[in-house]
């Protein structure tokens, strides 16, 4: 529908599309907890979120179309980057997140749901988590101001993913599209393989780079210098007040809608980088990370959902880009939707696997070796 549009009017556009989305979103929220406590149907209307994200939003994907623009990288870069309201949007989000959280609790104690409609509005709330809270850390995290640096860290406290600060940034960046990094899936991996080990190997990762950092200032790791002390430490604060205002459930629903937020991101980590691998080089290190290393996609509702984390290819290329001013690149591995129609199909092994796998197959013709690789160290990156 908008793949024909004008690529200087959707830029345009764009400035405000993400406004527009979560505009649209939010009193979503209010709306399945409000509906059907008249006719007692509350606990099916808990669900409506997840529905929502994972089954009408992959519908529109594919009805609205792709994004034609693609901001030219030395007359619209520059600017778009200048622009304050990019950046003063994400870190408004960061309070309208929290106060989002905080009421969740109160309707997940007050709503009087059953155990049904309790797990309904965990996944739901778990999932805008996942949305909100940890893709925009995601984008400010990589920043160097630290007001959006530390920003995204309280974001990642209110997820109990404080983790992912450290281990996305100094450990995946790195090793992305290598046997070394846990959040990238290897070729013919299910989704419930993938998963445990993920969870597993980038808490413990977090905690050694981070005390590697800490061994090479100078500083010892279990001390108040330690950034995952103080991210953890915010988010059993935040637990704390969880049950002080809701008792043991509301510590409940605090961990439940964390760990809902937290897989989501696995989920995504997942497809991004599925079955990609970066070449061995004659020297026995493996090539850059380019383009060529994440897959893409370029579906424009979704895009305006995630500030563009879709064009992850871009993203890994060029990590500190601003998301108004990734680019999409149409040499880079296409996924054949959106993330959101993606992650559905991830949930299902066999279709997922039929589906992807000869993608992944075609991407590595003639050197199909390259998908069967264990693991090397982590300083054979060239």
């Amino acid at each position: 529908m908008v793949s024909n549009m004008s690529p200087a009017l959707m830029l345009k556009m764009k400035k405000w599309g993400y406004l527009l989305f979560w505009l649209v979103m939010i009193p979503i929220l209010p709306f399945s907890a409000l509906v059907g406590r008249e006719s007692g149907t509350q606990d099916y209307w808990a669900w409506f979120i997840y529905f929502v994200v994972f089954g009408i939003i992959p519908i529109l994907d594919y009805i609205v179309g792709k994004d034609p623009s693609n901001p030219d990288e030395l007359t619209e870069v520059p600017a778009l980057n200048d622009e304050k309201s990019y950046r003063v949007f994400t870190l408004l989000m960061v309070p309208v997140w929290f106060g989002v959280l905080a009421w969740s609790g109160w309707v997940f104690m007050h709503n009087d749901y059953s155990w049904f409609g309790k797990l309904g509005w965990i996944v739901s709330i778990g999932t805008i988590g996942g949305v909100i809270a940890i893709n925009l850390a995601h984008e400010m995290i990589h920043k160097d101001p630290r007001l959006e640096n530390w920003a995204g860290g309280l974001l990642l406290a209110s997820v109990t993913y404080a983790g992912f600060k450290v281990e996305h940034v100094r450990g995946h960046h790195v090793t992305v599209s290598t046997p070394e990094d846990a959040s990238s899936s290897r070729y013919n991996q299910g989704l419930y393989a993938f998963l445990p080990h993920a969870f597993v190997h980038n808490f413990i990762n977090a905690w050694r780079l981070e005390k590697e950092y800490l061994a090479r200032k100078g500083k010892k790791n279990i001390s108040i210098h330690n950034e995952l002390i103080w991210w953890y430490g915010i988010s059993f604060g935040l637990a704390a007040l969880f049950g002080l205002a809701f008792g043991w459930q509301g510590v409940l629903f605090f961990f439940a809608q964390s760990f809902v937020a937290s897989a989501t991101l696995e989920v995504i980590n997942y497809i991004e980088h599925y079955g990609l691998h970066r070449r061995e080089l004659d020297n026995g290190k493996y090539e850059r990370v380019t383009p060529a290393h994440s897959w893409n996609s370029n579906y424009l509702l979704t895009n305006l959902a995630l500030f563009q984390l879709q064009r992850h290819s871009d993203h890994h290329a060029y990590a500190k880009r601003r998301y108004q001013v990734l680019r999409h690149y149409e040499e880079s591995p296409q996924l054949p939707g959106g993330y959101a129609s993606m992650y559905v199909l991830a949930l299902f092994p066999p279709l997922w696997k039929k589906v992807m796998n000869p993608r992944v197959e075609a991407y590595y013709q003639g050197e199909m070796d390259q998908l069967f690789r264990t693991g090397k160290r982590v300083n054979n990156i060239a």
